[in-house]
């Protein structure tokens, strides 16, 4: 098997290490114990934390032992590194719940067998709690000089932006005794985290060092980011959650199936266990023949899959197949695609598809689009009307009907009349490339189409989108 090192560095994974010499020579002479943090500042994991999950996988995989620690003490307090202002403290009852979200996100990517890598699950709560403020300072503070915390990078940010609490500023002393607590309780020597708490991984191997004298290891993975430089974990509508109840998997499918030609060779490496020839291939495809897109196919299904599984991938595929003309849309109930085309989830509204190369002005694609899924046009508020003749339907430019006009307020009649509907709404775009109508009112007939309420938050109201755009 290829060295773990050398895979992680191949794949981008390897930002900044302690000794590498000395790493590469635990990780090759025997089963290394290690493990990554996760506090539960927020509601779930996002895939910000799914690169530090996936390489804790590729560990597991080389034969070495994860350790899933989550921070049932220290998201009480939140890390202050890449945070240019406190964390707003969350209740107890809030964290003790993220905490058992997060555990179960955990386990859907590491290996919990019985055997000598399985994969443990630990919060650091179980120590802490029972800690009293005198045996913390004199046993563990007194280890930490205060020159070398204010040295530390996520401290000087905040002292140049304003200032930091006592609270937070103590966060590195908690995250380094969880590393000392996991070396006296399972024996772990390596810790994995983002290159963002860099220092914080350097304080807990300084302070095994000064307390048990032995050599131990930090490993630290790059911040994935965009090509304009904006983290993958966040976007402009919010993170991109693994959780089903965050964030629909077909949302989720259409985030990586949107991913630019640039950058998803680099998006392979990270969030996939394709290999170097497959993934090559992937990219010569890319480079030669954009259009097909087949790169982004394969990245939308490996990770849809790893996160959600076959069966909701599936679903997500059929939808956006049936949607964008690939497919038939009475395939959506098999597919579910309501569930997956955004009823609400946090994160559906950005992650709109590339809109689909129709014959015809926007206002007939809309209207075929909604009459394959309900039948005849309705209003607005979900209403059948009956049947018109071709060209009639409103908002339609072709056809000898022409929607009728209202006159302005203040004008004689039969001058500067406005017209009702008709007319080519102009499409505004949206981040992701795909095309939005500005208002509920410019799709008369889109209702949902069980139940036959009307759509009012697939619009530019709410920013919400309808698939069919």
């Amino acid at each position: 098997m290829t060295d773990i090192l050398d895979e992680l560095t191949w794949r981008g994974l390897l930002a900044l290490s302690t000794d590498l010499g000395e790493l590469r020579t635990a990780l090759d002479s025997g089963r290394v114990t290690f493990y990554g943090g996760f506090d539960p500042t927020a509601p779930g994991l996002h895939i910000g934390n799914l690169v530090l999950l996936l390489t804790m996988r590729r560990l597991q995989l080389a034969g070495h032992r994860p350790i899933g620690l989550v921070g049932g003490a220290t998201g009480l307090i939140g890390d202050p590194s890449g945070k240019s202002a406190e964390r707003v403290l969350n209740p107890r009852e809030t964290v003790a719940a993220w905490v058992e979200r997060i555990r179960g996100e955990m386990a859907r990517f590491l290996d919990f067998s019985p055997d000598p890598s399985g994969a443990l699950l630990a919060s650091n709560l179980e120590w802490t709690e029972q800690l009293s403020a005198l045996d913390f300072l004199r046993d563990i503070g007194k280890h930490f000089p205060v020159n070398r915390m204010l040295a530390r990078e996520s401290v000087k940010a905040r002292l140049e932006a304003g200032g930091i609490s006592y609270t937070e500023f103590s966060y590195q002393i908690l995250q380094a005794y969880d590393y000392l607590e996991l070396y006296r309780r399972y024996g772990c020597t390596l810790q994995l985290g983002g290159s963002d708490q860099w220092g914080n991984l350097v304080a807990g191997v300084d302070l095994i060092k000064r307390v048990e004298a032995v050599p131990v290891h930090a490993l630290a993975t790059p911040l994935i980011s965009r090509p304009d430089g904006v983290k993958y974990g966040k976007t402009e509508g919010g993170a991109i959650w693994l959780s089903p109840e965050l964030m629909s998997p077909y949302a989720f499918y259409q985030f990586w199936i949107n991913r630019s030609d640039v950058e998803v060779g680099g998006l392979l490496r990270v969030f996939t266990f394709r290999g170097r020839e497959e993934i090559g291939e992937l990219e010569r495809l890319a480079t030669e023949a954009p259009a097909g897109r087949e790169a982004q196919r394969v990245l939308a299904g490996d990770v849809t899959t790893l996160v959600h599984g076959a069966a909701e991938c599936a679903k997500a595929v059929a939808a956006s197949q049936a949607l964008f003309g690939q497919g038939e849309l009475a395939d959506l109930g098999r597919a579910d695609a309501g569930s997956g085309a955004g009823r609400g989830a946090a994160g559906d509204r950005q992650a709109g598809p590339v809109r689909p190369a129709h014959g015809g002005g926007p206002a007939n694609r809309h209207r075929d689009r909604c009459q394959q899924v309900r039948g005849p046009p309705g209003d607005r508020r979900g209403r059948s009307v009956p049947e018109q003749p071709a060209g009639a339907h409103r908002g339609s430019r072709a056809g000898p009907v022409r929607p009728a006009a209202r006159p302005v307020p203040g004008r004689p009649p039969g001058q500067a009349h406005r017209r009702r509907g008709g007319g080519r709404q102009r499409l505004a775009p949206n981040l992701t490339g795909s095309t939005r109508l500005p208002s509920v009112s410019s799709c008369p007939t889109c209702t949902v189409a069980a139940g036959g309420r009307p759509a009012r938050g697939w619009h530019g109201t709410t920013g919400w989108r309808h698939p069919a755009h």
